[in-house]
């Protein structure tokens, strides 16, 4: 079996990457070890699997190559014997062993690009030079980072567990946020838009681990709910030429029916537990939205609830401006653009301020206002999709 597909690779090396660290990490005794032995292994099988086809047993594989560094390591310790025992596959790790190694990539003591990096590395199995791809960095302020964070894990005694009950809360909230920088940087493709599908599927892929992991934590549910409802109308939000379409305009025959369906019906049973959070308050507006057949039959007074209720739990001025959105719907433009310019100083440097700015300006018959909020909005983003929208639209205003 050659000429192995991208996406087969990446999901077979991602899924037995994560459960052979989550191995490796209580055998070997040290994270930054048992970590470069996994990524031995997947780099070996990014190049060998295009070639010679996926094994029959890629998990028996990948285990085979990291245990030929890995035989050389504990060669190193004086308990050799005793762990040469243990090194034998299939491994058994304890049913939350990837759990606890998303804690651990995630505790709050690393940085937050830290955090993202190596759970990038550790857990999906990407390498270095992937990551910087995908973000745009360079690969050795990848590295960097990710050296930093095993050294940061070592020299703390960062231990290698579930948080205990006091604990899990806040470091639940750093994994969740982990997994939604993760999903918003590859579905708002600020990166390159193949690498950007890959990270948003890498995202899902995560929350739907957790989600599995802590079926009833209701926040969890929400996130990968979220998640699962961007990606199902991702196929008419970008044209083939890389075009943004704006949500009135998309073709919904595109969306994925079967899994709004799906999802809004898991976001259902997160709010049965009646402990409403940001993620499922923000699942059930894109729910409102994917929802309605037309954009004319979108519920926006739900929307604007909705709203209210996230900035109680977030007073964030990038909420209440996306809020204002849905009050152009209700109550009209000029009330809303009476509410956004309430938030000129804190948001004059976020691209979408302007560009929501000027599409109300545009709506109350200001076209050479709106035209000016355009190329201010033009100015403050890379994104290309979103530059070449607002182009268009300083052309044609």
């Amino acid at each position: 079996m050659t000429d192995v597909p991208h996406d087969e690779l990446a999901r077979v090396v991602r899924e037995h990457a994560g459960q052979l660290a989550a191995a490796l990490v209580p055998l070997i005794g040290d994270f930054a070890t048992a970590e470069d032995l996994v990524q031995d292994a997947v780099l070996a099988a990014l190049e060998r699997w295009p070639v010679d086809g996926v094994p029959d047993r890629p998990d028996a594989w990948l285990f085979t190559v990291a245990r030929r560094r890995g035989l050389d390591v504990l060669r190193r310790q004086g308990n050799y014997r005793r762990k040469l025992a243990q090194l034998r596959w299939p491994v058994q790790p304890e049913p939350d062993g990837r759990l606890r190694l998303i804690f651990t990539c995630c505790h709050p003591a690393l940085a937050r690009p830290a955090q993202i990096a190596l759970t990038l590395r550790v857990v999906c199995g990407l390498t270095t030079a992937q990551i910087a791809r995908a973000f745009l960095v360079p690969e050795a302020t990848v590295a960097q980072r990710i050296t930093r964070a095993k050294r940061k894990i070592t020299d703390a005694g960062i231990p290698y567990r579930m948080p205990a009950d006091d604990e899990l809360a806040p470091r639940l909230n750093e994994v969740l946020t982990v997994i939604y920088l993760l999903f918003n940087e590859g579905y708002l493709a600020t990166a390159e838009q193949a690498q950007s599908a890959d990270l948003a599927g890498d995202a899902e892929w995560l929350a739907t681990l957790l989600h599995q992991l802590m079926p009833t934590e209701p926040e969890v549910a929400g996130l990968l709910a979220l998640i699962r409802l961007h990606r199902a109308r991702a196929a008419a939000r970008v044209t083939a030429d890389g075009d943004l379409m704006l949500l009135e305009d998309q073709d919904r025959s595109l969306w994925d029916r079967d899994a709004i369906a799906a999802a809004t019906h898991l976001l259902v049973r997160a709010a049965s537990h009646h402990r409403p959070g940001p993620y499922q308050l923000q699942a059930a507006i894109v729910a409102c939205h994917a929802e309605a057949e037309r954009f004319e039959d979108t519920d926006w007074p739900q929307i604007v609830v909705l709203y209210d209720m996230l900035a109680l739990l977030i007073p964030s001025p990038v909420i209440r401006l996306h809020r204002t959105v849905a009050l152009r719907y209700t109550v009209g433009a000029r009330a809303a653009l009476e509410e956004l310019e309430k938030l000129a100083t804190e948001l004059d440097r976020y691209h979408l301020f302007h560009a929501v700015r000027a599409e109300l300006l545009r709506a109350l018959g200001r076209p050479e206002p709106a035209r000016d909020a355009d190329r201010r909005a033009l100015e403050l983003t890379a994104n290309p999709a979103e530059r070449a929208l607002l182009h268009a639209r300083v052309r044609g205003t």
